[in-house]
């Protein structure tokens, strides 16, 4: 099966030679250009529905709109799990699918049943929407923009971030989602006396009769004149507060009763359902939360662009945007810390082929194997949309070892029947014997590789998040396996063929290491075989010892990481104020602020406006 490749690859040296270059350029064209994350995709097709209804109580949320909204959804195609969460005023119903599920395919299924489904929810409810499509990470940034009440208010920099600073990040392809939270919300309010509208005659009906439509514009049609339309308009839409000031309510005897006569109308903050802070003093705090699939550090480096452009347009007296947290710092240091391992793991195996091989020139041929496989394999993952992450890179960690296997027995044959040859009465050619002493040795690399390769089928076998989870590792750990078994019979024999016939060693014995490892291996092996019985019997004891120690480790999905940021959560009773829950927040801030590690403390208390789409927080 392998000598023809083998053959034709002595035959064809300069081509092998430059298709090994080209790869080897492609995949290093490719590796920037990869996705690049802490984990595997783990984005499950789920579905998020929002539900504003007033001032009703999370048991009225929960029977009225949460519980039916569940059991529409229930009968779904696909359809795996459906949970609720009902708070005062809010129900947010999460629709999970199959893990093979199209997602678009889900949302479209799910609008159909949520349409048929806003017909029978109460007259009380105000807003109702579906979640924007967005990955399990969760948020990946978090930016703060602190108010300086000296400087600007709370109103003025709320506005900034929910007119200018969020369309500008929601317009980065990749964002799916940007909520924002403190500061005060501009509202007009108009608050009605009582006193006046008796005096007046102005029913609470008139009143709302005539602001539900006073700030629209209508159409009147259109008049022709001389050839040419003229569109009639009535222009009515205002932001003027003197415009609705001056707007007619009623009319008595034929004079109109103005709004300003029977109410008090102003601009003021909207009935706070949240708050944030950052450094102990009042903020705007936007959360980012990423689309599936998107590569996290390429997004987070675009937004960070668009913030500093931002930068230099802000109004005057409102700070700059600052990040609080940044997911991309812990993927870059953990992949960071996983490339460090990898060029260490090469380094160490470098220098002990060359201790065991003895010579420059075997060493070489043996480590071109790592390079090129591993790049090869970065191929790989860019045909099929795989991201580097903790997982792929750690099974190339497991791997780096193990590539140059391969290499180094087909090197070591090679060198062997090469010193072979030339004591030899009647010496063959050059590439006749690098064919056969690769070919010699190319079942038992076959045999080992299969082997290994056995191993690591049973994860492709996980389900759920396990499989998303571990799968990538076993195709990293293979795919660069498989791609060394190549080299070792293309490369790897071209190489050879260019530097060891001429080598100076060739009539040398085994290096000084490998020699003394011999003598003290057959030492060893003499001593062992003359003591079987109690060897055995160690290494049973050995196994069992370890048995018996495995229940009392401690088990956990994932081991702890640290992402350089701390998520501290404070539980109160039921019915707690915002205001009694941002002072006991603004004292967790203070202590947090004491501690010298600490670089900066980001704060939200309650919950976003779902009004911004935002879903509670």
């Amino acid at each position: 099966m392998f000598e023809p490749l083998v053959q034709a690859s002595l035959r064809n040296r300069l081509l092998v030679m430059v298709l090994a270059l080209v790869l080897m350029a492609l995949g290093a064209f490719a590796l920037p250009r990869t996705p690049v994350d802490v984990f595997p995709s783990l984005d499950r097709p789920q579905v998020n529905l929002q539900v504003e209804a007033g001032g009703m109580a999370p048991e009225e949320v929960e029977q009225l709109i949460g519980v039916p909204l569940e059991q529409a959804m229930s009968g779904l195609p696909g359809v795996t799990a459906v949970r609720s969460v009902s708070s005062v005023g809010l129900s947010i119903v999460y629709v999970s699918f199959d893990w093979g599920t199209d997602l678009y395919r889900a949302r479209q299924m799910v609008n159909e049943r949520f349409t048929g489904a806003r017909d029978a929810m109460p007259a009380d409810v105000q807003h109702a929407s579906m979640g924007p499509v967005s990955s399990i990470m969760g948020e990946i940034m978090l930016v703060a923009i602190p108010i300086d009440p000296t400087r600007i208010s709370a109103m003025a920099t709320r506005e900034f971030a929910d007119f200018t600073l969020r369309p500008r990040l929601l317009a980065i392809s990749g964002v799916a989602q940007v909520i924002a939270i403190g500061g005060e919300v501009r509202q007009l309010q108009v608050q009605p006396d009582p006193v006046r509208m008796a005096k007046l005659g102005v029913t609470t009906a008139q009143l709302s009769a005539a602001l539900q439509g006073h700030a629209g514009n209508t159409s009147g049609g259109f008049v022709a004149l001389n050839g040419r339309e003229y569109l009639i308009r009535n222009l009515g839409r205002t932001a003027r507060l003197q415009d609705v000031q001056q707007l007619p309510v009623a009319y008595v005897r034929g004079q109109p009763i103005l709004l300003s006569q029977v109410a008090g109308v102003r601009y003021a903050a909207a009935l706070p359902r949240g708050d944030a802070g950052f450094n102990g003093q009042p903020a705007v705090i936007l959360g980012l939360q990423k689309q599936p699939d998107v590569d996290t550090v390429q997004l987070t480096r675009r937004i960070e662009a668009a913030l500093a452009e931002l930068s230099g347009s802000l109004p005057a007296g409102m700070a700059a945007p600052r990040v609080t947290f940044r997911q991309a710092s812990f993927i870059e240091a953990s992949i960071g810390n996983l490339q460090g391992k990898l060029v260490t793991a090469a380094a160490i195996v470098a220098v002990v082929l060359y201790l065991f091989l003895g010579n420059a020139r075997t060493t070489l041929i043996s480590l071109a194997a790592i390079p090129t496989s591993i790049l090869i394999t970065v191929l790989v993952f860019r045909y099929f949309g795989l991201s580097i992450n903790t997982m792929t890179l750690g099974g190339l960690a497991i791997a780096i070892g193990e590539l140059v296997d391969d290499a180094v027995v087909g090197v070591e044959n090679v060198l062997r029947r090469l010193k072979l040859n030339r004591r030899a009465a009647e010496p063959l050619g050059v590439l006749a014997l690098i064919a056969k002493a690769t070919l010699e040795v190319r079942s038992a690399i076959v045999v080992a590789t299969v082997v290994i390769v056995l191993v690591f089928v049973p994860l492709f076998m996980l389900p759920g998040i396990e499989g998303r989870l571990f799968v990538p590792l076993g195709v990293a750990y293979i795919t660069s396996i498989l791609a060394s078994m190549l080299v070792s019979i293309t490369l790897t024999p071209v190489m050879a063929y260019y530097l060891l016939p001429k080598l100076k060693s060739l009539d040398h014995g085994d290096p000084p290491l490998l020699r003394w490892l011999k003598a003290q291996y057959a030492l060893a092996l003499a001593w062992v075989l003359g003591r079987t019985r109690a060897v055995l019997l160690a290494g049973l004891a050995a196994v069992l010892g370890a048995a018996a120690l495995l229940p009392t480790f401690p088990t956990t999905f994932l081991p702890p990481f640290n992402e350089g940021a701390l998520l501290i959560g404070l539980r109160l009773n039921p019915g707690t104020t915002l205001a009694e829950s941002v002072q006991l927040a603004q004292q967790a801030e203070r202590l947090l602020e004491s501690v010298p590690e600490v670089a900066y403390v980001g704060r939200r208390s309650g919950r976003a406006e779902l009004d911004e789409h935002a879903e509670g927080v």
